[in-house]
């Protein structure tokens, strides 16, 4: 399997500072897979509203395909940073890229990928992305060609 193909910190155009909960820890005393998937949702609810592109704060997309590499044990307690990026703009579906970050133990715990496809709920289907919608992403990450 390949590992997730995240660009350098540097290269991240939003972050989003995130508390794990000491319930997230698991019977191994480290923060449990699962937990990963909601503090990547989470970054994502943060960016999406920061461009104003929530539907009545909802995702206008489902999550079709996540890719997680995990690169240290989390704990629960912990003061996280998720760096994100969108890197791909397709006609329905666009590609983000993430980074976890322990701040209190400066220590990446894991890198991930996420393809996600514009969805209709009325419809129960995928949509093509709006305009508006490619638009604002396109600016916010310098996508504009």
């Amino acid at each position: 399997m390949l590992a997730p193909s995240v660009p350098p910190s540097d290269g991240m155009r939003f972050r989003a500072r995130l508390r794990t909960r000491w319930v997230d820890e698991d019977n191994q005393r480290v923060l449990n897979n699962a937990v990963y998937m909601t503090l990547l949702e989470e970054a994502r609810h943060l960016y999406f509203g920061e461009l104003g592109l929530l539907e009545g704060n909802q995702f206008p997309f489902v999550l079709a395909q996540t890719n997680i590499r995990f690169l240290a044990p989390g704990r629960g307690g912990a003061l996280v940073e998720v760096e994100l990026r969108t890197m791909e703009l397709g006609r329905s579906s666009f590609v983000q890229v993430y980074r976890v970050r322990d701040l209190e133990r400066a220590t990446v715990l894991c890198e991930a990928e996420a393809l996600l496809v514009a969805w209709d709920n009325a419809a129960f289907a995928k949509r093509e992305l709006s305009a508006d919608f490619r638009a604002a992403i396109a600016r916010f990450e310098g996508l504009e060609r």
